[in-house]
């Protein structure tokens, strides 16, 4: 077995948010047993091992397949936030780092009287948002609604669609579509 086992079930433990205590009386085995584990000292038996990550629950070949370390930042601040808008729109794409990027998540930002352009857009896939503060016309397909903070939309990406701000306050929006868009 592997010489990290310690280490791999501390950092899941963690991950999980299950302490020591808790994780020893879910499976069965005493609180020191498990912390000589953690600590390295002791090498669970194979059975001890898939008691433990039962009362997790885990299977072991996913124990020893799980990745603890993000190679990916995970935290970002304000001034880490990629602007993908044009003009004076601001869309702050959260992650745009990252390389195998599923969604993009958007903090949007609207003054008044701007939007999206003319032209509808269209691409594969779903986008659903909630206003955070002002109004915001979209349009989607022949629809139309102008939404205020609070509310919130969901729709098929391949649908024509345009947003606008029609208010005199600036407007804040977060969105998330799917799959990730370049911009």
């Amino acid at each position: 077995m592997s010489d990290d086992v310690g280490t791999r079930l501390r950092a899941l433990r963690n991950l999980r948010n299950i302490s020591q205590r808790e994780l020893a009386k879910r499976c069965g085995v005493t609180h020191s047993s498990l912390s000589l584990i953690e600590q390295g000292k002791v090498s669970p038996s194979v059975s001890s091992l898939k008691k433990i990550l039962d009362a997790i629950p885990m299977s072991v070949g996913d124990f020893f397949t799980m990745d603890l370390e993000s190679k990916n930042q995970v935290f970002y601040s304000a001034d880490e936030l990629t602007d993908m808008g044009s003009g004076d729109v601001v869309f702050k794409l959260v992650g745009a780092n990252r390389e195998s990027r599923a969604l993009s998540f958007l903090i949007e930002t609207y003054p008044p009287g701007t939007d999206t352009g003319r032209e509808m857009i269209t691409h594969q896939g779903e986008e659903a948002g909630v206003v955070l503060e002002g109004e915001i016309e979209i349009t989607i397909g022949a629809e139309t609604r102008v939404l205020g903070a609070g509310e919130a939309y969901y729709f098929d990406t391949n649908v024509p669609h345009r947003f606008r701000n029609p208010g005199e306050s600036l407007c804040r929006l977060v969105s998330c579509t799917t799959p990730a868009r370049a911009f």
